[in-house]
């Protein structure tokens, strides 16, 4: 059977707390179905996984074909964190076997904040803060892209989930210590989430998942903030590092105040973040003009994706931020084709 509407598109989105996939049509206003994973994929000493990250994704691609009934699916968007410094393996593995097992003609393999931009901003010059589990800003003038943090939880995301989960259980350890600094508040929130202190080092250490464990305390920083001016300083302090990453991707001399969209799961924490967050805005870019996101970075890979497929993506392209892969060869086709007649 022949499908003979618009094309197929498929996004994902791979982040610190799971993967996300969508498949949809190209036509604006199409619906998209989508399924969801909460097994993060996983980084190794080579960068992401990419068989991990195949098998995920075929076995979504199979289940929202059979859905959807769509046929052969024209582009495919990744959106991953740690693309822009752990992606090699995925470059190097994609293209080939998502033109062998899907027909996939197109394929780009996106930077998690690239997807986050296109989701909030679409494909306009401005900058966006991603802010979830990690922490980064991305601004481009549709020239080039600039980028700040986003260098991970040992190394940065400054301001993120891990970090400001990372700093409450800091503070609650403290307080359990008898150092400086600490917070009792939090640490009845700590023994309350993992039980008694000691045991914690064994519970986090070992895991594959460590910064989304430590973004899951965030909330309770948050919980605590109105009460306790630890967990309030904590806030404070993410704020600031938020803002001084916005500030240093915001695009000069595009002829009109840039936009600045806020994107991701850590903006959720709501007034203890956010009221903080608008007062270094106002400090630290006076100029900009603060938006609501139109979408989130599941929405930018369809975007990406469905850009892709019609040759229209004008976002800039990059080899690490956004690297794509067009045409297959013949070989691929003919393997596409024996995968979907058998």
């Amino acid at each position: 059977m022949t499908d003979h509407g618009a094309p197929w598109v498929l996004g994902v989105d791979s982040g610190g707390s799971g993967v996300r996939f969508a498949l949809r049509r190209t036509e604006p206003g199409s619906r998209a179905e989508t399924i969801a994973s909460k097994e993060p994929v996983r980084t190794g000493p080579a960068g992401i996984d990419a068989g991990h990250l195949l098998d995920q994704l075929l076995t979504a691609a199979q289940e929202l074909r059979l859905r959807t009934g769509a046929d052969e699916i024209a582009a495919v968007a990744v959106g991953a964190a740690g693309m822009a410094t752990l992606g090699d393996a995925l470059r190097a593995e994609l293209p080939s076997a998502l033109a062998r097992h899907l027909g996939a003609r197109s394929l780009a393999l996106a930077a998690d904040a690239v997807t986050a931009y296109a989701g909030a901003l679409g494909q306009r010059a401005g900058a966006v803060v991603a802010a979830g589990t990690g922490m980064i800003a991305l601004g481009t003038d549709l020239g080039t892209w600039r980028r700040a943090d986003g260098w991970g939880h040992l190394l940065g995301d400054a301001g993120g989930g891990a970090w400001i989960g990372r700093a409450g259980l800091d503070a609650a350890l403290r307080e359990h210590d008898g150092r400086p600094g600490g917070s009792a508040a939090l640490l009845a929130r700590l023994k309350a989430v993992f039980g008694a202190p000691g045991e914690l080092p064994g519970l986090l250490y070992p895991r594959g998942d460590r910064p989304a464990v430590l973004a899951s305390f965030a909330p309770e920083v948050a919980g605590c903030a109105a009460a306790d001016p630890v967990a309030a300083g904590i806030l404070g302090d993410a704020a600031r590092h938020i803002a001084e990453s916005a500030a240093a991707v915001c695009p000069p001399g595009i002829g009109e105040p840039p936009q600045v969209a806020l994107t991701g799961g850590l903006f959720k924490l709501g007034e203890p973040l956010l009221v903080p967050l608008r007062a270094e805005f106002e400090r630290r870019l006076p100029h900009a003009r603060t938006v609501e996101a139109a979408g989130d970075p599941l929405d930018g890979s369809l975007l990406v994706a469905a850009a892709l497929a019609g040759g229209e993506l004008r976002l800039p392209r990059d080899p690490r931020m956004l690297w794509i892969a067009n045409g297959v060869t013949d070989h691929d086709r003919v393997s596409a084709k024996t995968d979907q007649d058998s």
